[in-house]
């Protein structure tokens, strides 16, 4: 890493604060950190997110390169990725003005920014073959893809610098999206924020453009994780409720439930206590009582699926079985097939195709489906910096359990409180009874198939108030965005979800 070698003034705002920090010779950016923390009286565990005057992330290797270039800079310094919420200006890039919004512009812009991109493609080596697999397949592969953005960030440097300005980074991601119709994501706000989101410094061309600026100490790759403020994390207000019990008349049916033995009634004092049960799980303090105050979720089969109805309405509550067979599991298969064929791989592709029905260490037909979805999202790096493989991702989405062993065994050796699918049976092809896994309390399921299962494990985030694990953050955002559409336009997801949801429905 540089080293500047003289006194430098550097002005940093951090929320409405602003202040000059006093920078010694040969200073490190660690060092500038450290200055900051002490000068807005920061704790020293404060993660910290520089950005500059064009709201894009500053990352440490290029950090001391910024300031040479730009000693009067300001940076703005926060403590969370996001950056709104906590001071970032809104600055001329982020403003849209009067013209912007006259669809000739808007035209103009988009065949500029696609003959720009085009041209590039056409002078560099592998462009060519780019546009041939476009033009013969209309979609990329994923190492295709991956091509396109190497060659369009080498481009952008050679034409703009090491240091690319948000603006001209939008311009090529708008470019991409523009001259390869099927690589829009339709749920973002502009389609293109997989290949440049200009809010968060993120995407594929914003990730290539850092690895490429890196020196030789290497850091590991900051990927944003999904925020869930817009899944199952959210309060709702409900699509359809009936009428509600409050007060004693709520407790006396809380209390009647414990001991009643007619389904029809419990059911329907369940609906009645709906928006009591709401109040409870997403009260912090009282979340984790609620299979305590209502353990009729532990024996009795489709009250999940019934709390789910009343969030959302039938409609949605319907989406993954009515369109899994027709819209989504032959597309991941055949997504699937450009995979690297690892052991895993190639077996559950059989399983998927119904090409290996007698092997008993396989899954059936949706269920290694699914899996291959797993794999075509697979784990990012998360909090704590690791990152594990789609292999040991499965089974904190589904466990095989033995028939004939203890249940309670595995529920003690378990950890972790996020739910997932216990399959009991003989062979994981034939399973006789599903159970949703939540806090180790078994939930047993009103499915008897597999597909059926991971639908209610999926519904069991939002009845229950539960967060997505973080090793499958990617595939349930997939399925909450693309096949049961919640928050699909305001809910973030990573450029890999973009990416095959622009691949699913164009």
């Amino acid at each position: 890493m540089p080293k500047i070698y003289v006194i430098m003034l550097l002005k940093v705002k951090y929320q409405s604060s602003k202040k000059y920090i006093r920078l010694q010779p040969g200073f490190t950016y660690l060092e500038f950190i450290s200055e900051v923390k002490n000068k807005f009286g920061l704790p020293d565990v404060t993660e910290l997110h520089i950005f500059d005057e064009t709201d894009t992330a500053v990352e440490e290797d290029i950090f001391l390169e910024l300031i040479e270039a730009n000693p009067d800079i300001c940076l703005t310094v926060c403590d969370s990725a996001a950056g709104d919420d906590l001071g970032i200006p809104v600055t001329g890039s982020r403003l849209s003005t009067g013209a912007k919004n006259k669809p000739t512009t808007e035209v103009s812009e988009s065949e500029a920014a696609k003959e720009m991109v085009e041209n590039a493609l056409r002078i560099k080596p592998g462009g060519e073959d780019v546009l041939e697999e476009y033009k013969s397949e209309k979609s990329l592969q994923h190492r295709t893809r991956r091509q396109l953005v190497n060659i369009l960030a080498s481009h952008m440097t050679e034409m703009h610098g090491r240091i690319p300005s948000r603006k001209q980074k939008k311009k090529y991601a708008l470019g991409i999206i523009t001259l390869f119709p099927s690589l829009k994501d339709p749920f973002s706000p502009k389609g293109y924020e997989h290949f440049y989101d200009g809010e968060k410094g993120t995407g594929y061309l914003a990730w290539r453009l850092k690895t490429m600026s890196r020196s030789r100490d290497r850091r590991p790759e900051k990927v944003a994780t999904s925020p869930q403020a817009q899944g199952p994390n959210r309060r709702r207000s409900t699509v359809t409720v009936p009428q509600q019990l409050d007060g004693d008349a709520c407790r006396e049916a809380v209390s009647f439930l414990l001991h009643c033995n007619d389904e029809t009634v419990i059911f329907e004092k369940m609906k009645m206590t709906f928006q009591h049960r709401q109040n409870l799980v997403h009260d912090p303090q009282r979340t984790t009582d609620v299979l305590k105050t209502f353990p009729r979720f532990l024996d009795i089969k489709g009250l999940l699926n019934q709390d789910f109805q009343l969030l959302f309405g039938a409609e949605t509550a319907s989406k993954l079985l009515e369109k899994w067979e027709i819209a989504f599991k032959p597309k991941i298969i055949d997504e699937a097939r450009h995979l690297t064929r690892s052991a895993e791989v190639h077996q559950l592709l059989k399983a998927a195709e119904k090409l290996a029905t007698n092997d008993e260490t396989n899954w059936d037909s949706d269920m290694a489906s699914l899996l291959l979805l797993l794999h075509l999202l697979p784990p990012t790096a998360g909090r704590k910096r690791t990152k594990i493989s789609p292999c040991d991702a499965v089974d904190k989405m589904v466990h095989f359990h033995k028939s004939n062993c203890s249940i309670d065994e595995h529920l003690r050796k378990r950890e972790g409180k996020q739910p997932y699918i216990l399959a009991v049976g003989r062979t994981q092809n034939n399973i006789h009874q599903f159970y949703i896994v939540v806090d180790k309390h078994l939930i047993p399921c009103q499915a008897t198939s597999s597909l059926g299962a991971f639908d209610e494990l999926f519904k069991s985030h939002y009845v229950f108030n539960l967060s997505y694990d973080e090793s499958l953050v990617q595939l349930y955002t997939f399925v909450q965005t693309a096949i049961y559409s919640i928050d699909a336009t305001t809910t973030s997801g990573s450029p890999r979800v973009c990416e095959l949801r622009a691949k699913f429905f164009n």
